[in-house]
């Protein structure tokens, strides 16, 4: 069968390891919903045969990201669970809005779970932006959720926020670049990080591009990641969580210390899980995918024997 050129596009040239092209040979279905006006895009692994009484998960992207920087991850999860990854309004494949909010984020990540049938009471992982996405949600409709994983989203105290020299500023991205190659030769990591896992990171690249009238771009609305996209009182959100929470960070990132953990371990409760992977910075799914499986697997099993265990 002759490759179309898209497919062309997307076949990544680094050398991969078998579990990875295992993975993302199990494609997340392309579907979408209309929240609050605007499409949104997800990839659903419902088709694949999961017990009913294991729920679902909801996997939400950083910011400027999508819904494919979950595609090595979903996988593993999908023989137990019913599974979905979604891009956020103004960024992957979903549609712009006038204007943002958390509470929009949050109607949005709703309308999915609906629309995926992500079932009662499902699991919702946010890594970063889509991590603060979550608090929203959770201290809104946290009954309505099985728990909430924040991963590598930085809620520091007023000491450690005033002591840090560089606050984040909005995120630049309206360059236009000739040809589909060049533009994956200029993607990187934000914060800027090494990641040895190449692979994953050039498969999140050939993602993370369309085409425009003058040539090729990035994914995602500039108006979307302005620097007033962390003006909302996060810290709140996630206190006023109405559903269980955990931490996962890097033991290396650039952005959540064991100090920014103890103090986001205040404001979650003595009963929240803080978990640092080993050996990762700021992208934890892309440097320590394994180990981020294995701990995922570990944290909701636990809740789901919890819950099975509860009187009444």
């Amino acid at each position: 069968m002759n490759e179309t050129n898209d497919q062309a596009r997307l076949r990544i040239k680094a050398a991969a390891p078998d579990w990875f092209h295992q993975a993302i040979a199990r494609q997340g279905q392309s579907r979408r919903v209309t929240v609050e006006g605007c499409p949104i895009h997800y990839l659903s692994w419902r088709d694949r045969a999961a017990p009913s009484d294991r729920g679902g998960i909801l996997f939400v992207h950083g910011g400027g990201a999508h819904a494919h920087w979950w595609s090595h991850i979903a996988p593993f999860f999908a023989d137990d669970f019913r599974v979905a990854a979604m891009d956020l309004s103004g960024m992957g494949d979903s549609g712009n809005r006038t204007a943002y909010d958390a509470s929009l984020r949050a109607a949005e990540m709703r309308g999915v779970i609906a629309d995926a049938g992500l079932g009662p009471r499902p699991f919702v992982v946010g890594h970063s932006f889509g991590g603060y996405m979550s608090m929203r949600l959770a201290s809104q409709y946290g009954d309505e959720l099985g728990g909430v994983v924040i991963v590598d989203s930085p809620i520091r105290s007023p000491e450690e926020e005033a002591a840090r020299k560089r606050r984040p500023g909005p995120m630049g991205g309206g360059r236009t670049y000739a040809d589909f190659e060049s533009a994956v030769a200029r993607f990187r990591l934000r914060p800027r990080q090494p990641c040895d896992n190449r692979y994953i990171v050039e498969f999140i690249a050939r993602h993370s591009i369309k085409q425009v009238a003058d040539g090729w771009t990035w994914k995602f609305d500039t108006k979307a990641l302005g620097a007033r996209r962390f003006g909302e009182p996060f810290h709140e959100y996630l206190e006023a969580a109405r559903c269980r929470s955990a931490l996962f960070f890097g033991e290396n990132s650039a952005l959540v210390s064991y100090r920014t953990a103890s103090y986001m371990s205040g404001l979650m409760g003595p009963e929240a899980p803080i978990v640092a992977i080993p050996g990762a910075h700021h992208h934890v799914m892309l440097d320590q995918p394994l180990a981020f499986v294995a701990a995922l697997r570990t944290l909701l099993d636990g809740w789901l024997r919890a819950d099975s265990t509860a009187p009444g």
